[in-house]
């Protein structure tokens, strides 16, 4: 069963320019994009910045409208993880309001909601104490944990990560990614996984896409696409990157 279908996907943004911003033209960031993630997979999405790839994100999740194509989304619960925590965490909120906030939309008790902080502070690894400070007491790592265990707390079906642990120095993100892994195989979610970093989409996906120019230039699952890549920008991709096997 998939749970995501994109089939023919374009968009494209005007070009401004001059003290009027007159309209001068478009920018085409996807261009025929289609792509299927079955249920329960990680699936890649990698490429250079400007590739289309955060776009192709937004159109999925209902942010940015196609301008054509169809976006089939069997997931009834979704959520997103920012590549930047702390512009996603509201300053003025304490952790604990922070996390409650999608659960009270649903219209959970505060006995439930009590119970799930508890157990979402165990599962994302930081104190109970935590629930009482605010997003600029944390480090940026810890502050990610914050944001996925926001996005786990809802029960999504499909969560979009959207380079997560790119504003990470290394060792914190190894962490972070470990704790996706974890969240993913407790819950069955499906993961469309954003990054331009090789060595993190490797680590993460069952399946890779690696765009270029809005387009697709090749998809396939990980091992393959890996170890022996048909398309010469992908072979470029890789030749750009250590051989850093992925630990487990």
């Amino acid at each position: 069963m998939n749970m995501l279908e994109c089939r023919n996907i374009s968009k494209s943004f005007p070009i401004k320019r001059g003290y009027l911003q007159e309209e001068a033209g478009s920018l085409k960031a996807l261009d025929g994009v289609s792509l299927s993630i079955g249920k329960g997979e990680v699936f890649g999405l990698v490429g250079e910045s400007g590739c289309g790839k955060t776009t192709l994100g937004k159109v999925v999740l209902g942010i940015l409208p196609p301008d054509g194509g169809t976006v089939e989304l069997a997931a009834k619960r979704t959520q997103v993880v920012f590549q930047d925590p702390f512009n996603s965490l509201d300053p003025r909120m304490r952790v604990s309001d922070i996390l409650a906030e999608g659960l009270a939309l649903q219209g959970a008790s505060g006995g439930a909601i009590r119970k799930k902080l508890d157990d979402i502070t165990d599962l994302i690894r930081l104190p109970k104490s935590a629930l009482t400070k605010y997003p600029h007491q944390f480090s940026g790592g810890e502050r990610q944990r914050i944001a996925i265990g926001r996005a786990v707390l809802t029960d999504p079906e499909f969560i979009v990560c959207d380079e997560p642990v790119s504003s990470l120095d290394v060792t914190i993100q190894l962490q972070i990614l470990r704790l996706l892994k974890d969240v993913r195989e407790r819950f069955g979610m499906t993961y469309l996984f954003i990054s331009h970093d090789l060595r993190v989409i490797r680590f993460m996906c069952d399946r890779v896409a690696v765009m270029r120019g809005g387009r697709i230039v090749e998809e396939g699952p990980a091992a393959r696409v890996y170890s022996n890549p048909s398309d010469p920008y992908t072979r470029q991709l890789l030749s750009s990157i250590l051989e850093v096997r992925p630990k487990t």
